[in-house]
């Protein structure tokens, strides 16, 4: 291959050369007034100006910042906000279990309880949650429009924590359902507890055990933000091994809480949710949410 036809390829063309411009056309050229490649560079407008100078009009709606985000990480009982239905109260107790009884329960529990993947349905379409669950208490949990069936047969482990988790809240706990995040990847997204079946202002008491995840919740938005969560109030806790976190008051009925896909290596994560489960209400289809069931009481 000649040097010539080399550098063609290497260019990225193998086509013929344009032809040189001939004598006239470079006399037509020429010719061309002074301000001619002036007007071809402003898109055919030429000099043409524009009808009204730009005019400034202040927002119709006021100004609004988005509120930093609180981290909650020391031991300690948490108001996060007064209302609108109520308080909603967070009590964090990290250290609830010593290092070597979080260790010794996490093994037990992930070789031994029966962790199996829930289907649930969204807009009549079925996905697999992205994460693996069980659950005990002695009726059946409904929720994304999937029923866990009931079962009484507790582990006897989960017996001991349950009745340490009591005497800590000073609540009592007739169901539980266990979470595993295989990795960072396993998630679940933004929802509350709100199911009409756990009873209005239920107590969640949520135990971690295995690697460290951030829990996340955000604030539900005022009516007249039409669902934009932008402006919402948001709290941030890192949930480590053997810590105890409680929900109270009416933090399932003002906000929002998900553990969210990390994109760095995390390691297994156990999630004990302690809770108080009651009958579905009398003509309402199960799993149904505490707010719909209420407007249609």
């Amino acid at each position: 291959m000649s040097d010539k036809r080399q550098r063609a390829r290497v260019q990225g063309s193998w086509a013929k050369q344009l032809p040189k411009p001939s004598s006239q056309t470079v006399a037509v050229l020429n010719n061309q007034p002074k301000n001619a490649g002036a007007a071809s560079g402003t898109w055919g407008l030429g000099n043409q100006k524009t009808s009204k100078t730009f005019e400034f009009h202040q927002p119709t709606k006021p100004l609004r910042e988005v509120p930093p985000e609180r981290v909650i990480e020391h031991l300690g009982d948490y108001e996060i906000s007064p209302g609108p239905s109520g308080v909603s109260r967070l009590r964090l107790r990290p250290g609830f279990l010593t290092p070597e009884e979080a260790d010794w329960m996490f093994s037990k529990l992930l070789a031994e309880l029966p962790w199996s993947q829930k289907t649930n349905y969204r807009l009549g379409e079925a996905y697999e949650e992205p994460r693996l669950t069980c659950w005990y208490g002695e009726l059946p949990y409904t929720y994304a429009r999937s029923t866990m069936a009931a079962n009484t047969q507790w582990h006897p482990l989960l017996v001991t924590l349950r009745d340490a988790v009591e005497r800590a809240s000073g609540c009592t706990f007739n169901s539980l359902l266990c979470n595993l995040y295989r990795d960072g990847h396993d998630s679940i997204g933004w929802h509350s507890d709100d199911e009409a079946s756990l009873g209005p202002r239920p107590t969640i008491a949520s135990l971690s055990l295995g690697d460290t995840r951030v829990f996340s919740l955000r604030k539900q938005p005022a009516a007249e933000d039409n669902g934009d969560y932008t402006y919402v109030e948001r709290v941030r806790i890192p949930l480590s091994h053997g810590t105890l976190l409680l929900m109270e008051g009416a933090t399932q009925d003002d906000w929002q809480h998900q553990v969210a896909k990390e994109y760095h290596d995390r390691g297994p994560r156990i999630n004990l949710t302690f809770r108080t489960i009651h009958p579905e209400p009398e003509g309402r289809r199960a799993g149904t949410k505490m707010g719909f069931a209420a407007k249609q009481m």
